[in-house]
């Protein structure tokens, strides 16, 4: 077997950058480029302000930036002169055509391919990083056999299972590395050889080697169970508030059987992120295209759960604040959609916040990472007009500061610095009655309720 010498990553995303910087550190004989069409994007990686916000990979990108890890626009050349190839480009859901909606959208993938075929030269390692559905390897090597006369690839499916705000301590130690090739043997050696980067730090029992079919599957899968359990959790979450039970007693009592486990069994406003929903929807249109139409409507029902949990919390802001939010002033903390990262991808607050916007309410928005263009960027994308974001949308430098004249604080991102806000100054700041629509149970209710406030959390009675 013999050993890379480089790497070359197309695509310099959430994936792609803590994924490659990870490697460039641990194996630091091994060249890592790092390639993207986006000069702004490349630009950042090179500079102390990453386009990716993740605890600690700052200092990891520092250890190995110049030295054998390289950002550049350099497409070409890095793969040329690169041994295995990591694609990780985005695959998001398609919003045309057949599948609109469900599907995901190849047409990076595909663009990949074309690009390697056009000037790879030689045997290549081809690793599909990228969140795609079951047989793209098919796809991919079509067209790399197509469009290239002296190329040789092996394909190789390699998924990530980071969860964001956790990535480096995720890249550090895994659960599991899945490694899925073709059952020959110029694919195991493939596989063999991938395996061999991981290895240097990663012990060889906790990288799972499968076919590629497998591999790309579970992916999709392993998201589509978590996302279930938390759809799960929040439907819960509804009859504990109509019974007055506590969703968090619930959910430590039925976590502490073997068999469920207590993971991902916190209620909440919804989940959001960039695999998640769009996982779950290519499930359901897989399960479709093959006939399978019971198992996608089951699936389906997740995605259904999660959305009407986002709108069931905006509409009990509306409600409790008698009826009507216009003119009100609404603090919102946290867009991301999940702490420990600048992430907006399906964030439970982008709807949220829709849904008070185009009630009338004044928001008045903090997130201590996410950047005022993005805020704006989101919005739209969800249907709110430009016209409403400037004459209804407020960003703010700190909670407090959003707090400052309002009716109401909806807390939609777990962010640490939320727990230690001075509330008594901040009740006394608010109009009276004072609302906090807690959608994360982040903060101590008892505490707030003694001061003055009306606490609504999700999943108490």
């Amino acid at each position: 077997m013999k050993s890379p010498k480089r790497i070359c990553c197309i695509g310099a995303g959430y994936v792609g950058g803590p994924t490659m910087a990870m490697i460039a550190a641990k194996c630091p004989d091994i060249r890592v480029d790092v390639v993207d069409i986006n000069e702004a994007r490349v630009a950042a990686w090179n500079t102390d302000e990453l386009p990716v916000y993740e605890p600690g990979l700052l200092e990891v990108v520092k250890e190995a930036r110049g030295r054998n890890l390289f950002f550049s626009t350099k497409t070409d050349e890095a793969i040329v002169d690169a041994d295995i190839i990591f694609v990780s480009v985005g695959t998001p859901t398609k919003t045309y055509g057949m599948g609109a909606g469900r599907a995901a959208d190849l047409c990076y993938i595909e663009s990949a391919a074309r690009m390697i075929a056009r000037v790879a030269r030689g045997p290549k390692i081809i690793v599909e990083k990228s969140t795609i559905p079951v047989r793209t390897a098919v796809a991919m090597r079509a067209i790399l056999s197509a469009n290239s006369e002296e190329g040789k690839f092996q394909v190789l499916s390699n998924p990530e299972f980071l969860a964001e705000g956790t990535a480096v301590e995720d890249l550090e130690n895994p659960d599991r590395i899945l490694i899925g090739g073709e059952r020959t043997p110029e694919g195991d050696a493939a596989v063999e050889t991938l395996v061999s980067v991981y290895n240097r730090w990663i012990p060889r029992e906790n990288i799972l080697t499968t076919n590629l079919w497998s591999s790309e599957l579970s992916k999709l899968v392993a998201n589509a169970f978590l996302a279930q359990r938390i759809s799960s959790i929040n439907s819960i979450s509804a009859l504990c508030e109509a019974t007055e039970a506590d969703v968090d007693e619930v959910a430590r009592a039925i976590g502490a059987d073997s068999r469920i486990g207590p993971k991902f069994l916190k209620a909440s406003v919804g989940f959001g992120g960039s695999c998640f929903q769009k996982d779950i929807l290519n499930l359901t249109y897989l399960c479709e295209h093959f006939g399978l139409p019971e198992v996608a409507a089951y699936w389906d029902q997740v995605i259904k759960m999660n959305d009407w949990q986002k709108s069931r919390f905006s509409a009990n802001i509306v409600q409790t604040l008698f009826n009507t939010v216009r003119d009100k002033r609404i603090a919102v903390w946290g867009f991301a959609f999940k702490k420990d990262t600048n992430d907006t991808r399906e964030s439970a607050a982008i709807y949220v916040c829709r849904d008070l916007l185009l009630e009338g309410a004044q928001i008045a928005l903090y997130d201590p990472r996410v950047p005022v263009q993005l805020i704006h960027q989101e919005l739209q994308y969800a249907g709110v007009s430009q016209d409403i974001i400037d004459q209804q949308l407020t960003i703010c430098a700190s909670c407090e500061e959003a707090a400052d004249g309002a009716h109401a604080v909806a807390i939609l991102t777990e962010w640490d610095e939320f727990r230690d806000v001075d509330f008594e100054q901040m009740y006394a700041s608010m109009f009276k009655p004072a609302f906090v629509f807690d959608g994360r149970d982040l903060v101590d209710h008892s505490q707030l309720r003694e001061i003055g406030f009306e606490v609504y959390a999700i999943g108490k009675g």
